[in-house]
């Protein structure tokens, strides 16, 4: 009988988005996508990797998810200057964002509706459009 291999699919995962498969991007690729969809800050898989004894740097995380991003595995979502969340769900969908909390939840696609969107520049083509609906608690 074969040993299981527990990273097995993060590595063919990591290798099929053309990354090598190190431990640092393993151990990450573990936090980020084995709990399902989430949003999280690089600030927050740092303190989550401390808290799994996993000694990575800050800077590591930030570079790791920036990786990750590039190759497809992740999307940025900028909700202020300076303030971004990875979300690891990479379909077709938008976003609330939670003023107060911080919390982002995922929109469906299909129910945003853009009547027009203006011609891209000359030498350019539409990539995709993100749409962060920010909410305020009613008083």
């Amino acid at each position: 009988m074969q040993a299981s291999r527990p990273f097995a699919p993060l590595v063919d995962r990591l290798k099929q988005a053309g990354l090598r498969p190190t431990r640092q991007r393993l151990a990450l690729a573990k936090l980020l996508f084995e709990p399902g969809f989430r949003h999280v800050t690089a600030e927050q898989l740092h303190a989550e990797a401390a808290g799994a004894n996993m000694r990575v740097s800050l800077a590591t995380v930030y570079n790791t998810l920036h990786q990750f991003t590039r190759q497809g595995l992740l999307r940025e979502v900028v909700v202020d200057p300076g303030r971004s969340y990875f979300d690891t769900n990479t379909g077709d969908h938008h976003h609330f964002f939670f003023e107060e909390s911080g919390d982002l939840q995922d929109v469906d696609g299909a129910e945003v509706q853009l009547a027009r969107l203006p011609q891209a520049p000359a030498g350019t083509k539409l990539g995709r459009v993100d749409v962060v609906i920010r909410l305020l608690p009613q008083k």
